[in-house]
């Protein structure tokens, strides 16, 4: 069983900064890419950044320049350095792996952190 475990989320002002952590346990084999999504209320579930297993990024252009995506493999772990954020950051974000496990290969969900921006 594969869990993803999401931590970090919470409230921060406008032009604040929060960092996400991401952790993935279980019977995993290989991890090929692990990410960020973000859902704002009555909106779809958008991707914010990507990271793969060998270390390319990609991000939304809306947190370019803003939000760094990084892992650490020996530990299963992303994190999402946000900063400068702006109530438009507003989301539940959820943490995304796509991985090989006993199943398998993949897609994986956290249950999603609560990030709220606002003064």
């Amino acid at each position: 069983q594969v869990q993803l475990v999401e931590s970090g989320g919470g409230l921060v002002q406008p032009g604040g900064s929060l960092r996400l952590s991401c952790a993935a346990s279980g019977s995993i084999f290989s991890i090929y890419a692990m990410g960020w999504y973000r859902q704002a209320p009555g909106k779809q579930r958008e991707l914010v950044a990507v990271i793969t297993s060998g270390g390319s990024t990609n991000y939304a252009d809306s947190v370019k320049g803003r939000f760094t995506i990084s892992r650490d493999n020996a530990k299963n772990t992303v994190y999402l350095q946000m900063n400068s954020l702006k109530p438009e950051d507003t989301a539940v974000y959820y943490c995304n792996a796509d991985l090989r496990g006993l199943p398998g290969r993949s897609n994986y969900w956290g249950q999603g952190t609560q990030v709220t921006v606002s003064s």
